[in-house]
């Protein structure tokens, strides 16, 4: 995907850092059919990876029952501008990675 398709925030409090992210992401299932009858293919992230300077922080995989356009919140122990990189892999191998500064 050429243009970036992950949109974050990450809020330091009380020794915690708050992440919210938006994914976009068509996230097919591969069980719908098109306007002229055709299955749609597969076409989901399958995982996903926050770390925070160089330590994995969060992870997670995802399948065919996560619905479009993904959200995700979790909470890690850090500190004010801290480097958040965030990424996600789908399963035709496409990928995308945002940096995000913790404020």
């Amino acid at each position: 995907m050429a243009k970036k398709t992950i949109r974050g925030k990450a809020k330091a409090r009380n020794g915690m850092i708050d992440v919210k992210l938006l994914m976009k992401h068509p996230m097919e299932t591969g069980l719908r059919k098109d306007k002229d009858g055709n299955k749609i293919p597969e076409h989901f992230i399958q995982t996903v990876t926050a770390t925070n300077n160089g330590t994995v922080v969060f992870s997670t995989e995802f399948n065919t029952a996560v619905s479009k356009d993904p959200y995700l919140a979790f909470s890690y122990a850090g500190a004010k501008g801290d480097a958040l990189n965030v990424s996600w892999a789908d399963n035709t191998g496409a990928t995308d990675s945002a940096d995000i500064k913790v404020k």
